[in-house]
């Protein structure tokens, strides 16, 4: 990225007159490449979390690896589009440095690269006190231990390179390979997402299978309703339809079809849903997330069996009378 030229002549007089300076790019650049920066070192730190909480999992946290989909998804878009910014932006100003030595020496630039070192050095030591607040609070020594070394090894590697940059007058002779051992890290990091959440297709499957889910669950409860209100189970789904509240049973998202409901026995009050899904319900780790009804499916056709508890729901006539 980088490469170890001496400045000539003229670039050290343009330094110390400052004519052919260009202010406002060298402003918009430099602030470029430090925002994008912390962007990636942000974006990759809380993606290494993510793989933790999925391979570490703690029954105290569950619901943060139970919805830790759509922030993954939304990690690896940064790292995917902002990473290479950097890199570029990066390169851009190299090569200006090589042709404006005065850019390279410029306060705009010394004082974000020092402000840099200033953030990572207060991430260093916030790190360590996190460390040791954790540890007190008990959390399982692996997951704490991992999330501080990603926290600690970025922070540092970014204090590292700054600092030793900063100090020279010519570029330094490891930018290459950390770029590329950045490069290889981040690559690592987003190839281990997608085991982790999917293909795009298999997350688009997976949303419909969601979805199915939400209108089963929204039936559901227009049935109870039903019941309350009539004191009978519908016959179709045709029989929840009303004009008043708009309400009108869903039909499946992705066929289009009606999803299938049977009564079982009306007497005892009990029905089924039925949908067909494309995936398997896949927990991501195998704590035991509570649930207020069992929705786990398998793939393909699955129905899933309900009985009203007269008690829990009683008729509105009954209540009424009550009151």
């Amino acid at each position: 990225m980088e490469e170890n030229i001496l400045p000539n002549p003229s670039s050290r007089a343009e330094l110390t007159t400052g004519r052919g300076r260009n202010i406002p790019r060298d402003v918009f650049l430099h602030l470029l490449a430090i925002v994008t920066l912390y962007w990636t070192a942000v974006s990759f730190v809380a993606l290494l979390w993510q793989h933790v909480n999925y391979f570490f999992p703690d029954i105290l946290n569950y619901m943060a690896v139970y919805y830790a989909s759509g922030l993954i998804r939304f990690l690896v878009s940064s790292l995917i589009i902002v990473f290479p910014v950097f890199i570029l932006v990066s390169w851009y100003l190299n090569k200006i440095y090589k042709r404006e030595y005065a850019v390279r020496e410029s306060k705009i630039r010394k004082w974000l690269i020092y402000l840099t070192l200033f953030v990572a050095a207060l991430v260093i030591i916030g790190d360590l006190i996190s460390v040791i607040n954790t540890f007190l609070g008990g959390e399982i020594k692996v997951r704490f231990i991992l999330k501080a070394l990603s926290v600690l090894i970025v922070a540092v590697a970014v204090f590292w390179y700054y600092l030793d940059d900063v100090r020279r007058e010519t570029p330094t002779k490891l930018a290459k390979p950390f770029v590329w051992c950045a490069g290889v890290l981040v690559l690592v990091a987003v190839v281990g997402a997608f085991f982790i959440i999917g293909s795009p297709q298999t997350a688009r499957l997976m949303e419909f299978d969601q979805r199915k889910i939400n209108d089963l669950q929204n039936i559901q409860g227009q049935i109870v309703n039903y019941w309350q209100s009539k004191e009978k189970l519908p016959a179709t789904l045709s029989d929840l339809e009303d004009p008043i509240s708009g309400f009108k049973a869903p039909v499946d998202p992705q066929s289009g079809a009606a999803y299938e409901y049977n009564v079982k026995n009306a007497t005892s009050l009990s029905f089924e849903l039925c949908a067909v899904f494309n995936k398997p319900y896949r927990a991501q780790t195998d704590l035991p997330i509570p649930r207020l009804e069992n929705w786990n499916h398998g793939e393909g056709r699955v129905c899933f069996q309900r009985t009203i508890d007269k008690q829990l729901y009683p008729p509105f006539s009954k209540t009424n009378k009550i009151d």
